[in-house]
């Protein structure tokens, strides 16, 4: 199983700063020290597509997805990658296929055409492989009111197949990670909107998944929560390589390393967001407009023809 680990006891390395965030400041060995070890402790867990697959830096690779409901194209020939370690925020309109592509990625349902692969694991060939390397966010937390946090996240260690040695430990690091230490015996039903985001983002971390898939993480939260939800994810880069689909652009702004754009089930754009801004010094805003405006025209277009 493909796996980052949290070394800053061996190295004194916060996992805080991200690859990219150290490259960006100009720290190249400290970028290629984490690369390395990174990969080092995969031929040591002898987890060797893992290993290939985080060498070629890619976790999270889409050819050609199509998916139709009916004679509804929900995604259409969508290609798209995203790399170890990165933070890629994906925007798009109501109705786009943000979901149907985070769906068809977790194993929801088959996608009509096209290949999705998630750490070298093929989606529809290979789904349990997939599934144990994803940590998975719905936009709806899906808890089970009646039980405690600390039991609920013992729930899910089984469900994923933790050792029963390894589950305590487990479920104090994620408890640590996502600020619940002080929640463990508290009752699910009565939490705060903030901190059941919190216990979902702690199950979605469970088992340490490469790959973590986030729907709409800050929705319906203050804004207190919400600079601590930002903050969670920012710390997660580096260490997971993460997804997130959100409609808050600035959000996309303060936390992601790159944006791909989706409208009508097309990949309309994606770049960093140095690269997607700098062209005329845009906003996020005004290059998310531009590239949606942009096709709805095509769309126009074609109806005419």
């Amino acid at each position: 199983m493909v796996k980052y680990r949290d070394r800053k006891s061996r190295r004194g390395v916060s996992p805080r700063s991200s690859r990219l965030q150290a490259w960006r400041a100009g720290d190249s060995l400290l970028f290629a020290m984490r690369m390395l070890e990174n990969f080092l402790f995969l031929i040591i867990d002898d987890d060797w597509q893992g290993a290939i697959v985080f060498w070629n830096n890619r976790m999270i690779e889409v050819k050609g997805l199509t998916k139709y409901f009916g004679a509804l194209a929900a995604l259409q020939n969508a290609s798209f990658s995203v790399g170890a370690g990165e933070i890629v925020g994906f925007l798009g309109p109501n109705g786009a296929g943000k979901s149907t592509a985070m769906r068809i990625l977790t194993g929801f349902f088959p996608a009509s055409r096209g290949e999705a692969r998630v750490a070298g694991f093929e989606v529809h060939e290979q789904p349990l492989e997939v599934k144990r390397r994803i940590g998975y966010l719905p936009e709806h937390v899906p808890l089970y009111d009646e039980m405690t946090v600390k039991g609920f996240l013992d729930y899910v260690a089984r469900v994923k197949g933790l050792p029963r040695a390894s589950r305590r430990r487990e479920m104090s690091r994620v408890m640590e990670v996502c600020g619940l230490n002080d929640m463990g015996g508290r009752l699910l039903r009565q939490l705060s909107k903030g901190y059941r985001q919190r216990v979902g983002i702690a199950q979605a971390l469970t088992g340490s998944p490469p790959v973590l898939i986030l729907d709409e993480p800050t929705v319906g939260l203050d804004p207190g929560q919400i600079v601590e939800i930002r903050r969670m994810i920012r710390e997660l880069g580096g260490t997971h390589t993460v997804l997130l689909s959100t409609h808050i652009l600035p959000e996309v702004s303060m936390v992601c390393d790159r944006v791909i754009i989706i409208s009508r089930g097309h990949i309309v754009a994606q770049d960093t967001m140095e690269r997607l801004t700098a062209a005329g010094g845009k906003t996020l805003e005004q290059a998310f407009m531009e590239a949606v405006a942009s096709d709805a025209k095509e769309a126009i277009g074609e109806d005419v023809t």
